[in-house]
Order: C-alpha cells, then sequence, then structure tokens
C-alpha cells in the first residue's frame, strides 16, 4: 500500500499525484482566497466539499484552512465538520460596507462643498498612520487640487489627517508616531511632534484644520472630522487649493462652512459629533 492510499485509509487528507507540496507565496495567496471565497458562498462547507470545488488535495486545503483560522478568516465546527467565515473576514467586511457607504453618501456632500467654496472637495479616511483618499469633487478651476481614489498621503501633513489626529489624545497622536520619520516636504511641514502637537491644540480650539502649504508649496487645504456612530473620528472632509486662492481671510470664512459639512455628513452617516479630546 503506499503512503497515499495509507492516508486516505487513515481517514487522514491526501495529496494529489504531482502537487506542489510547497508552492510559492504568490501560489499560497492565490489559493487561500479562493478557499475563503468558497467558504462565504457555501456558507459553511465541509473539508472534502471545498478540497473537491477548489481542484486542491484535502491536505493542502486543510493547511490552508488552518492558517486562515489562525487569523480569524474561517473557524472549524468540530462537530458538524464545517468550515465558516470567521469573525475577522466578518469585522473586514464590514468595514468595507462601511467606507463604500461613506463615499455614495459623501456625493452630495462634496458636490454642495464644492459649489459652496469654489475648490475641489474631498473625503478620506485613517488606515494605519496615513491618510487615504475615497472621493473627490474637483473644482471648476482650470488649476485646482486632485486625489485619486486610494491615494495614500502623510497624516501628519495632511489637512484631513490633523482633523482626525485633533480628535485623539496627545499620547494616542505619539503612540502611532513613535518610530515614525515624520518626512518634511516643504519649509512648513510640522515634521516634529512637538511642532505637530502644538499645530494640535489650535485645531482642537478652533474646530477646523489647516494644511499651510505644508506638503506641496502653492497648495492649502480645510478640513474637519467626519464621526461614527461611537462618537469616534472615521474620516475627514476637505477643500484644497492654489494658496493664491486661499488666503487667510477666506481660510478663516471657509473653515466653518467645511465644519458645518463634517457635521451634516456625520449626522447622515448615522453618526455622532465627538467631543474634543484633552491633550493628556
Amino acid at each position: 500500500m503506499t503512503e497515499q492510499h495509507y492516508e486516505k485509509a487513515r481517514g487522514k487528507p491526501g495529496r494529489k499525484p504531482g502537487e506542489n507540496f510547497a508552492p510559492s507565496s504568490v501560489q499560497v495567496l492565490d489559493r487561500s482566497l479562493k478557499l475563503l471565497e468558497l467558504v462565504a458562498e457555501a456558507d459553511g462547507a465541509t473539508l472534502t466539499d471545498l478540497a473537491d470545488h477548489s481542484g486542491m488535495a484535502p491536505s493542502t486545503a486543510h493547511r490552508l484552512l488552518t492558517s486562515l483560522a489562525g487569523h480569524g478568516m474561517v473557524a472549524h465546527d468540530a462537530e458538524t465538520g464545517a468550515w465558516t467565515i470567521g469573525v475577522k473576514a466578518f469585522e473586514i467586511g464590514t468595514a468595507y460596507l462601511r467606507f463604500r457607504k461613506l463615499g455614495t453618501i459623501s456625493r452630495p456632500f462634496l458636490k454642495q462643498l464644492m459649489e459652496d467654496c469654489g475648490e475641489t472637495a474631498n473625503v478620506a479616511i485613517e488606515e494605519e498612520g496615513d491618510v487615504v483618499f475615497i472621493s473627490q469633487v474637483e473644482s471648476h478651476s482650470p488649476m485646482r487640487a486632485f486625489f485619486r481614489p486610494g491615494h495614500r498621503g502623510p497624516i501628519h501633513a495632511s489637512g484631513i489627517g490633523k482633523a482626525i489626529l485633533s480628535t485623539w489624545t496627545d499620547a494616542r497622536i505619539a503612540a502611532l508616531l513613535a518610530g515614525r520619520d515624520l518626512r518634511h516636504f516643504t519649509g512648513k511641514t510640522r515634521d516634529t511632534l512637538p511642532a505637530l502637537l502644538d499645530d494640535i491644540a489650535m485645531i482642537r480650539s478652533r474646530g477646523w484644520s489647516i494644511d499651510d502649504e505644508e506638503h506641496t508649496l502653492g497648495m492649502r487645504c480645510v478640513a474637519a472630522p467626519i464621526f461614527d456612530e461611537y462618537g469616534e473620528a472615521m474620516a475627514g472632509i476637505s477643500v484644497s487649493g492654489p494658496a493664491v486662492r486661499l488666503p487667510d481671510a477666506r481660510v478663516e470664512i471657509i473653515g466653518p462652512i467645511v465644519g458645518t459639512a463634517a457635521e451634516a455628513l456625520t449626522k447622515a452617516m448615522g453618526g455622532r459629533l465627538g467631543s474634543s479630546q484633552s491633550a493628556g
């Protein structure tokens, strides 16, 4: 009896002839995602079913499912033998729906904000210490700001980034930026923690933030945070444009307009306004 037949006789998952037992990392990722997709579609499936539908040997499928389970992406019911979607996959899916919802619901607010201010309006989220742009409505002016959806920017040199940070405590900001290099973009970049925290304190008292040519010379941005149902900043909304069209006097007018738009979008998202964070 061959080793393969012996494994099957003992009820252990076998390996298909000719199958590469040590696939590349790309193959592992592709196969893992395929199994995750099958588990989601089946709403619970046995190892045999998953192996059959994926074209993998049971041993390979079991190894990948076990790895996915270790990350909370799938779960295994020992009594029924069924594999189901895990809590972590649910959390990721919920996050996707939330930000997809943000992109859809924010559109009329962005359009109105652009019309009210005459400058490009943006919505972005914070992710792993960066700002990621979700949606934008461009200004009609020939010279205007532009960010593609999915564009990532440094949180310390971003109007939206600083608006979100202003809702955090100083300790939380310091923890996020610990060990990070606050990249110097222009002579106005707040590229040290003390300088950034001083600016954050002003934003808290004002209610909206300013990117004063801190990332790109000649460009300014005014932003305010958007809150979720827990009163925590989940995103930010802003207007951005050439500094020549956004002098201090105009920024003072636009700031409250952006703040009002942020409040309205927060309510439309089912969120509630957060309280100002202390510096502790």
